[in-house]
This record gives C-alpha cells, sequence and structure tokens, in this order.
C-alpha cells in the first residue's frame, strides 16, 4: 500500500527537505579538435556566464574546476527553405573547463570496433563470387544480361 507523504508546510527558520534545480541545460561535447586531457567542452545556453559554470559544476557535480573560457558560436545563415528565404541556425556558447590540478577527462568510446567474426569472411567471399558474376562480360556483345 502506498503511502502519500506529505511535507510540513514552510516555516521561517525550520529546515526542509527542498530540491533546486537549475535553470540552465548543459551539455557534454566531444571535441573537434584534441584538447589537453584537463580540458572538458560543454555547450550552455547564451546566458550563462563562467561564473555561473564553475559553481554549477562544483556545487552540484563536485566537480574541481580551476579555469572556464567561453566563447559565442554564431548559427549558420546560408541555408534557404522552399520559399527561398535565408533559415538561421541558433547561436549557442561553448564553454570550456580546465579541470584542477591532477584531474584529467576522456570523452568516453560509446562503440567500439569490434573484431570480425568467423562468418564475415565467408559473407565477403560469396558478395565476391556474386559480384564477379553479375559483371558484364564482353564477349557477349550487346545482348543484355537476362537473355
Amino acid at each position: 500500500m502506498a503511502r502519500n507523504v506529505l511535507y510540513p508546510l514552510y516555516q521561517l527558520g525550520n529546515p526542509q527537505l527542498r530540491v533546486f534545480r537549475t535553470n540552465f541545460f548543459v551539455q557534454l561535447v566531444r571535441p573537434g579538435h584534441p584538447q589537453p586531457l584537463d580540458t572538458v567542452q560543454f555547450r550552455i545556453p547564451l546566458e550563462m556566464t563562467r561564473v555561473d559554470v564553475r559553481n554549477y559544476l562544483e556545487r552540484i557535480y563536485n566537480v574541481p574546476v580551476a579555469a572556464v573560457r567561453t566563447r559565442v558560436q554564431h548559427g549558420s545563415g546560408r541555408k534557404r527553405d522552399h520559399r527561398n528565404v535565408r533559415v538561421k541556425k541558433p547561436d549557442y556558447k561553448v564553454a570550456y573547463v580546465q579541470l584542477a590540478h591532477g584531474q584529467t577527462f576522456t570523452f568516453p568510446d560509446l562503440f567500439p570496433e569490434r573484431p570480425a567474426a568467423e562468418g564475415a569472411d565467408v559473407q565477403e567471399q560469396l558478395l565476391q563470387e556474386r559480384r564477379r558474376r553479375e559483371q558484364h562480360d564482353p564477349r557477349r556483345g550487346g545482348v543484355p544480361q537476362w537473355f
């Protein structure tokens, strides 16, 4: 039987069970260029400052932060829609977070390469044989393959 838990009403000076949610969404991004092992790249909202990023990571995730650099990435305006009107991608901010001394981060390999199975070699041989049979035979002149 489920019990409904009722929290006491807020009273001034009384400790409360509270959950604070942030107003920002921070997205971890795989860097396009090689970076030092102690640097992590995030995509953040335009309103977020470097102080907000530092507090966000230190207070919520307990990640020690040494420095934060930010830049604004302007969205591309090259694309056009079916009415030939320019369509601009939204701007976003990128934050480069340098972790504290001794801390490193490597982006996880989500899709590691699997070793080739033995059955794959047989399948590859069958595909090559089929391609060889379907190739055009120059001795047949202009006669189609199906004839």
